[in-house]
């Protein structure tokens, strides 16, 4: 028996690996959480599948759950949205596991960031203009932020700044963002439902994107990307594609 951590992707069905979207088919048991996961992405589970929504459950009950299955020598697809590796809450469930012997492989996901980028339509790393991503959240009624993770120090170097589970908090993060790296102009996005129909984009700066978060009441389910990459034009090529670089160097 293997409980599988798999990761959804972004939302949209068809996002989820190949190797996510053959072993979901295959376990007998699916555990998921119910407000980001789509109806058609489900669908893919056995007709006869034990469809578990992890709302309502605490982490003792899923993993009762888990072991439940464990006994029964039954498979396990562990449905995270986006990848596994950030904001999943796969490190506690794993080391329950660990504790009690029970086999897990985790499968990679598209994280939601990816697809916030290609909704942009914008790489997130341009030359010149920056070749650094910061992936952060905030602290609501989540798990407080380590110190020195604050967004005024994480803003400081200006590069690219990706907050996740942050949209209901966009009036507290503009001023905490102008008062590190980030001007009022540094252009700013905010995807909501990224990859699924109905996906929102709105674009901006930081000196109005909370007035337009707002007017398309946007509060959750969003990832908010900061950041001169956002309006970069007239950059430089990539030195690994330019005419000038050796062909065959190896270094």
């Amino acid at each position: 028996m293997t409980v599988y951590f798999i990761g959804a992707g972004p939302g949209a069905a068809d996002l989820i690996t190949v190797r996510g979207a053959k072993l979901l088919g295959n376990c007998p048991v699916c555990l998921y959480a119910g407000s980001i996961m789509p109806d058609d992405l489900l669908a893919l589970c056995p007709p006869d599948a034990k469809v578990i929504d992890t709302g309502p459950l605490n982490l003792d009950q899923i993993i009762d759950e888990l072991a439940a299955a464990d006994k029964a020598g039954i498979d396990v697809a562990r449905l995270h949205s986006g990848d596994p590796s950030i904001y999943s809450a796969l490190a506690e469930q794993c080391r329950r596991l660990d504790e009690l012997g029970i086999g897990y492989e985790i499968v990679p996901g598209v994280p939601a960031f990816a697809a916030v980028a290609a909704a942009l339509g914008r790489e997130l790393t341009v030359p010149g203009v920056a070749q650094t991503v910061t992936l952060s959240r905030v602290a609501t009624l989540s798990t407080a932020m380590p110190e020195g993770e604050d967004l005024r120090t994480l803003s400081a170097p200006g590069a690219t700044l990706v907050l996740h589970l942050a949209a209901a908090q966009i009036d507290n993060i503009v001023p905490q963002l102008l008062d590190g790296g980030y001007r009022p102009e540094t252009p700013c996005a905010v995807v909501a439902f990224a990859s699924w129909p109905q996906e929102i984009v709105l674009r901006g700066t930081l000196a109005d994107i909370a007035e337009k978060m707002h007017a398309a009441a946007v509060t959750k389910t969003a990832v908010i990307v900061v950041g001169d990459v956002l309006a970069a034009e007239g950059f430089s090529d990539s030195y690994l594609y330019s005419s000038g670089r050796r062909r065959g160097a190896t270094h």
